[in-house]
């Protein structure tokens, strides 16, 4: 028995992506999505006591999940029925502490190719303070084919 898979992004009658990520990870970090579009998401996270390091800054951890969910957002958007996606690269670069109350993301397409995609997040602080700049690569997967069955 297989478990049941889920989106990242809940989905409407229609099939078309809403701006309401589902899986465990983001829904537990509180991360919501504010605007979708082919080439751009813009996000937001209220940071938590869950998110903080002992020194009381948000965990770069933190922020690499947010951008990642984030861009991984953006593909799904994009994807042909079907199709799968997962992160195969990310680099992080940290400029600043990453603090309360609330995060910011703007990830934006740098190549929307028939095999991957490549989105540039910057993570942003409540007083539009730079923390972080993410750049992550999406592999799109081809539809499984169904398995015969026995």
């Amino acid at each position: 028995m297989t478990a049941k898979k889920t989106s990242v992004l809940s989905k409407t009658k229609s099939s078309k992506p809403t701006p309401e990520l589902t899986s465990a990870l983001p829904r537990a970090l509180g991360m919501r999505i504010t605007a979708i579009s082919r080439k751009k998401v813009i996000a937001e996270m209220p940071v938590k006591e869950i998110h903080l390091t002992r020194g009381g800054f948000v965990h770069g951890g933190a922020v690499m999940a947010f951008a990642d969910a984030v861009g991984a957002a953006g593909t799904i958007n994009n994807l042909a029925p079907g199709y799968r996606t997962v992160t195969m690269e990310s680099k992080t670069n940290f400029f600043a502490a990453a603090v309360s109350p609330m995060l910011t993301a703007v990830s934006i397409a740098l190549h929307l190719g028939r095999s991957t995609n490549v989105w540039q997040t910057t993570i942003s602080n409540a007083d539009g303070s730079r923390a972080a700049i993410v750049t992550q690569t999406q592999i799109v997967l081809a539809p499984r084919p169904e398995k015969a069955k026995a």
